[in-house]
């Protein structure tokens, strides 16, 4: 059957492995969710979610999926990781269901900083099995007083003989209370602000450790505040070097952040295909919701603003692969287009669903209302709209500053 973006991917953006992945997974999807118009049940609340979101860590692993988010030499399907194939992993994922999407991204993002910068001791120990899905990873950056401003970080590992010893809260930590093992980013004093940041690898079993509380969101799925008391963990726990965290954190959200704009894009074309499914058999005035002009104009935005977030993403996506096999230019830029242009406009998309939907579209269960739910995080995680602008206006400056500026 032709995949979701069968047009996009006759671009040369992409290679033949990517569209072949693109077929494939949307078969697999197909035949295991089914429709992506359909009703979604089981994902609101009273859902219990962490045993769907550990089911389809399984079923994903299972099918080989999970073999995207690491390395070849560590049990991946590709030399390195490719954001193109991430991306598209994510943008068909979410189409079809939001909590395997979620799945899927946060074995890649946890496990994200030990692919670039573990140990072979950590990268052996963890990222098979995170390939495999037998470990669920977690990402524990934000604390309470440390979202958008990381470097603000309260959290800090003191240097004591061969271990460090954690003390301090996360919070707003995605597979918060499932996961088996967290990249954990703290305040290790070297210098001060982000140069003083390094990351660790921390069990879920480890002595000083807790999940202090669960955190309940508008659109379910595994989330917590951690609390660390005299954590101790052996210094091999670290990954790179010490004062380093806070690049890793960086390079680590350089690749994901794209594919946060293509989950984005996934949950936008399941509203229009829904909206279009709709006008076609909704009956009104005589007529079909479909033949009037006012339906016919949103659907034209609504296909026009996708199709121009999705130009963005894959830029975003091939840029950052093709610079890492060239060892060239930071993505920074692009990719926070990307996810500032793609969960906008993605947003504005799934709202005119409902619009078009009625009564209908807020009812609770029904696709376009899941989807309403489910998009609403995505502007705000992994880097606020309002963080998006600012890093494309300083990288902008930056770089007119480095060429002399226009004057």
């Amino acid at each position: 059957m032709p995949t979701s973006w069968e047009e996009d991917l006759q671009l040369p953006l992409f290679d033949e492995a990517h569209r072949g992945l693109a077929a494939e997974l949307e078969a697999w999807c197909d035949r295991t969710f089914g429709a992506p118009t359909r009703e979604l049940h089981g994902h609101g609340p009273g859902t219990d979610v962490d045993a769907r979101c550990r089911e389809l860590v399984r079923m994903l692993g299972a099918a080989g999926w999970l073999r995207y988010c690491v390395p070849r030499s560590y049990g991946g399907a590709l030399p390195e990781l490719d954001s193109r194939a991430l991306c598209l992993l994510r943008a068909t994922l979410a189409r079809y269901d939001g909590l395997a999407d979620f799945a899927f991204a946060m074995q890649g993002l946890g496990s994200g900083a030990i692919s670039l910068a573990g140990s072979e001791a950590l990268r052996e120990r963890y990222l098979p099995r995170v390939a495999r899905g037998e470990a669920i990873a977690a990402f524990a950056l934000s604390e309470p007083e440390a979202g958008s401003d990381v470097a603000a970080m309260q959290c800090r590992a003191v240097r004591d003989g061969d271990s460090y010893v954690l003390d301090g809260v996360k919070t707003w930590i995605s597979n918060g209370g499932i996961a088996d093992f967290y990249c954990v980013f703290a305040r290790t004093g070297e210098a001060e602000g982000a140069r003083g940041i390094s990351a660790f690898v921390v069990d879920a079993d480890t002595s000083g450790f807790e999940v202090a509380q669960r955190i309940d969101v508008m659109a379910p799925h595994p989330l917590a505040t951690l609390r660390f008391a005299g954590c101790r963990i052996p210094a091999s726990q670290r990954l790179g070097e010490a004062g380093e965290g806070f690049k890793l954190a960086m390079r680590t959200l350089d690749i994901f952040r794209a594919s946060v704009a293509a989950a984005a894009l996934g949950f936008g074309r399941a509203a229009l295909d829904a909206a279009l499914a709709h006008a076609h058999t909704r009956r009104m005035f005589g007529g079909t919701l479909g033949e009037l002009q006012l339906t016919q104009a949103a659907l034209g935005e609504m296909a026009t603003a996708l199709d121009a977030a999705a130009l963005l993403t894959w830029r975003a996506a091939w840029l950052r692969d093709v610079s890492r096999e060239r060892g060239g230019m930071r993505t920074t830029r692009q990719a926070a287009m990307a996810k500032m242009s793609a969960t906008e406009n993605a947003q504005m998309v799934i709202d005119r669903a409902v619009q078009l939907f009625g009564g209908h579209g807020v009812r609770l269960g029904s696709r376009v209302e899941s989807l309403y739910r489910e998009i609403r995080a995505l502007r705000i995680y992994e880097g606020a709209t309002e963080v998006q602008k600012l890093i494309v206006g300083r990288d902008l400056l930056a770089a007119s500053s480095k060429a002399g500026g226009t004057g």
